[in-house]
């Protein structure tokens, strides 16, 4: 089975302007994701919307595909880099671009969810420690995964599910396993096209998250466990406590 890791990076973000860019112990960013990406797949590129990016991966090795600048989501970025490639892969797998340090075995847990012929789309989800607070558990940043008895996706939300009748919020996560959703996918290449071409349903447009039109549409969605801890991005504070994180593990 071939697989494709596909990293969308754009520069334009509302919250860090040229993230991908941003130094981390003398290489780009985007350049710590490739390089751990390509521990676990063969065929790695950035699929991007600016030349600076462009220009920063091809500067240390790296492979591009250049991509339009009216995307709504990294999904229908994958895609159009996808189409752009010139030989063909039965798993297209869609890496966070602000996930400087994000563990190998967690890649490798993805790639393990296409052993069955039957996966069509597959994430990870991490339990939230049992002495998680209400205020983590009930973060809309953080988005929640119901997971099924055949460890596949019933529901992402922003809100706290499933909802704890009869427990007081601060004892929720000791008296449940809740899982929080890491935002990696993988996806069979024609599952990837025919996700770009549905119309947004009422899940999406009320929660705000692009996978519960896939849900909607009865695609089924194979969840991983993880433990590892990941750390993106978001803002230059996020960034500072990355590396101070970094660090001192170090």
């Amino acid at each position: 089975m071939k697989f494709v890791g596909i990293i969308p990076a754009r520069y334009a973000s509302t919250r860090f302007p040229g993230k991908p860019l941003a130094d981390i112990f003398g290489k780009p960013m985007i350049q710590h994701v490739y390089e751990r990406a390509a521990k676990v797949f063969e065929t790695v590129v950035v699929a991007t919307d600016d030349e600076r990016i462009a220009q920063a991966v091809t500067h240390f090795g790296g492979r591009t595909v250049m991509t339009a600048t009216t995307h709504r989501t990294g999904t229908d970025r994958c895609y159009e880099a996808y189409t752009k490639l010139a030989e063909t892969f039965d798993v297209v797998v869609n890496i966070q671009g602000d996930e400087p340090f994000i563990a190998i075995e967690q890649m490798e847990l993805l790639k393990n969810c296409f052993v069955a012929n039957d996966v069509q789309i597959a994430t990870l989800v991490k339990p939230f420690a049992p002495d998680a607070t209400w205020h983590d558990l009930q973060n809309p940043n953080t988005p929640k995964v119901l997971v099924g008895a055949q460890s596949e996706a019933i529901y992402f939300s922003r809100s706290v599910v499933p909802y704890m009748r009869g427990v007081q919020p601060d004892q929720w996560a000791s008296a449940h396993t809740f899982y929080k959703h890491i935002g990696i996918y993988a996806y069979r290449a024609d599952v990837l096209e025919r996700i770009t071409h549905l119309p947004q349903g009422v899940l999406e447009q009320c929660e705000s998250l692009e996978q519960l039109r896939w849900l909607e549409n009865g695609l089924r969605i194979k969840v991983a466990v993880t433990t590892a801890e990941n750390h993106s991005v978001d803002t230059p504070d996020d960034l500072q406590k990355i590396l101070q994180l970094h660090k001192q593990i170090h």
